[in-house]
């Protein structure tokens, strides 16, 4: 089966193409872009296909990068997504980004703390022991995690790692693999539609209290 892998939760806007039957990464193609997922990921999947010498017909399964992540950047992804998949015919699945974080790290035995920095004193974080998850993600506060990390037998990995050495520190934006990503989606369960993850509601709200009487 041939996985159409989509990635727009953060800084990156990543598409891949890869083979479940022979287990390989066909193509992909990644940009660090910040915004401006919408305009340039159709363009960026189109490459990914045609450097792996396929049309969009050959494609099986997508999956696509939910969160947690950037508000704007997951809905591009999961709109497009879950529209490719609708005309295709073909299952579209949800790929957790601390779940990516927590493979792209060094195979160990111990329990390893995928946290990715949500800011405003909050961190985004979930445990994952030998790849499988051991909770749920979850957004903590700052002072919670910093609890939670300093125990023994953790390995921590994300951008929130900096912030066990400097509370107050900038961290950098984190990178989700897009070839992990794949391999995430092709091993991942049918699961329906593709939901985004938001642990964490918009910031812009509808205003209360100026609605206009219609005549």
């Amino acid at each position: 089966m041939i996985v159409l892998a989509i990635d727009t939760a953060g800084v990156d806007c990543a598409a891949a193409v890869y083979d479940t039957d022979a287990c390989t990464l066909l193509a992909s193609v990644s940009e660090t872009i910040g915004r401006g997922h919408a305009e340039r990921l159709m363009a960026m999947i189109d490459e990914a296909l045609d450097a792996a010498g396929l049309e969009m017909d050959a494609i099986g399964r997508i999956g696509v990068t939910v969160g947690p992540g950037s508000f704007t950047g997951i809905r591009v992804g999961v709109a497009a997504a879950r529209g490719l998949a609708l005309a295709l015919g073909v299952e579209c699945v949800g790929v957790n980004t601390l779940a990516v974080l927590a493979h792209a790290a060094p195979p160990s035995d111990e329990t390893v703390l995928a946290a990715i920095n949500a800011h405003r004193d909050e961190v985004y974080v979930q445990a994952f022991r030998q790849g499988q998850p051991s909770d749920e993600p979850a957004l903590v506060t700052l002072e919670d995690y910093l609890v939670r990390a300093k125990a023994p037998g953790l390995i921590t990995v994300g951008s929130a790692a900096s912030l066990l050495v400097d509370p107050e520190a900038e961290t950098s934006p984190d990178h989700y693999p897009i070839a992990i990503v794949a391999q995430l989606a092709a091993e991942a369960k049918a699961q329906g539609k593709a939901k985004p993850l938001y642990l964490r509601g918009p910031d812009a709200k509808p205003q209360t209290g100026f609605a206009v009487a219609r005549a």
